[in-house]
């Protein structure tokens, strides 16, 4: 199960990261998370279950110091969410001392060459207690073996610890910071993903006490309580994004004022005969401000007029995060960014031979005039859009 489960974890990483990592960071930080926890529970089980050489040679120690990234991703995703800022700052580098550490001391064995490893690979293949004596890295002189096995889930303990902590001050500060308000779905996946981790690392923690310090390797190939509740952990951490598919789009936040403009509306008397309507979600104020502002921008701007503008610029343009432009488009419009931005600038050429430019100018200018980068464009998005040709329209305006 431990195989399936590890495998499965990292073809969802791979799904996360492919569809997400240019317009979400947030969920890239959620994806290396996920990619090296079912990393981790592979070694585990390459390890202790495979049985073959080519495999142990393969992942012991050498990829030992990729799980000391657990906790950091974990604690960088839920900060990001929550603050709606992905970006690393200076002194989070201190969060990579660890693995660095780690890899540094470990290089010795890195480097060894490929019959040293398979060597070492069958020795533990033969006895799993050899992993106690064998001297892979140079923490191995320095510390007793079970504190570096130990480090790692330890690790991740505390993050999931810090993480549940920075999460839980944002809730008891809710009413003053205004950023969590409404936002029960957020909060739910939150929830789980941290109960999921908790209960994953601190089973398997105590999988690594009962193992090393208590000498019990047989606990490893049997199925036991600590062994289901590992498996529960790791199988609700991966199943749980499929439940909350909306999290890979961030957290939305709306400023203070927006928020306030809102609330003084539905604080005003009811005139006779009215009713109080309920206060709309966080999540439908904000994505109703997106439409606002894009229209808004579109109308007083004319963005669309540019043949090169994209949906990146335009999210500058409105202070919009591109991945919740993408999120409302998409989600709420039911169109792309693409088409949404061809309506206005249809729109705008319509207008144009409404006005009778159709007499002077080609049907390719007014289209040009209009951001279309090309005549095939502006044909193919009018005939779309309107079911006819831009010139069966232009005959109705034309003397």
């Amino acid at each position: 199960m431990l195989s399936y489960l590890s495998i499965f974890g990292i073809l969802l990483s791979v799904i996360l990261l492919y569809f997400n990592a240019r317009k979400n960071t947030s969920t890239v930080y959620l994806g290396i998370f996920f990619l090296l926890i079912s990393l981790y529970s592979l070694t585990q089980y390459v390890l202790f279950n495979s049985k073959s050489v080519y495999l142990v040679g393969a992942f012991f120690i050498n990829s030992g110091f990729l799980a000391y990234l657990i906790g950091p991703m974990l604690y960088w995703y839920v900060r990001s969410v929550i603050t709606d800022n992905s970006r690393l700052r200076w002194r989070d580098l201190w969060h990579f001392l660890p693995m660095i550490l780690f890899l540094t001391a470990s290089l010795p064995h890195i480097f060894l060459p490929w019959s040293d490893k398979m060597e070492v690979a069958s020795k533990l293949i033969d006895n799993p207690a050899f992993i106690t004596e064998y001297k892979g890295s140079i923490f191995y002189g320095m510390f007793p073996a079970i504190s570096i096995f130990m480090s790692r889930p330890i690790l991740v303990l505390g993050y999931t610890l810090w993480s549940a902590g920075f999460y839980m001050r944002h809730i008891l500060r809710n009413k003053e910071l205004l950023i969590l308000s409404h936002q029960l779905f957020m909060k739910k996946w939150v929830s789980v993903l941290l109960g999921s981790v908790f209960i994953w690392v601190f089973s398997h923690t105590l999988l690594i006490v009962e193992t090393y310090i208590y000498r019990n390797m047989s606990i490893l190939f049997t199925l036991n309580i600590l062994q289901i509740l590992s498996g529960t952990g790791l199988a609700g951490l991966l199943i749980s994004p499929f439940f909350f598919p909306t999290v890979l789009y961030g957290l939305p936040q709306i400023s203070k004022s927006g928020l306030s403009t809102s609330t003084e509306a539905q604080e005003q008397e009811l005139l006779p005969g009215e009713v109080r309507i309920k206060p709309p979600t966080f999540e439908s104020e904000y994505l109703c401000s997106i439409g606002c502002k894009a229209d808004a921008c579109m109308k007083e701007f004319q963005p669309y007029l540019q043949p090169d503008l994209s949906q990146a610029q335009f999210s500058a343009m409105i202070k919009i995060p591109v991945h919740h432009l993408a999120y409302y488009y998409r989600e709420e419009k039911k169109q792309s960014f693409n088409e949404y931005r061809n309506q206005w600038r249809l729109n705008h050429a319509k207008m144009l031979i409404q006005d009778g430019k159709a007499n002077e100018l080609t049907l390719e200018a007014i289209g040009l005039l209009s951001g279309f980068s090309s005549r095939n464009t502006f044909f193919i998005a009018f005939k779309k859009a309107e079911g006819m040709t831009p010139g069966t329209f232009a005959s109705q305006f034309t003397v």
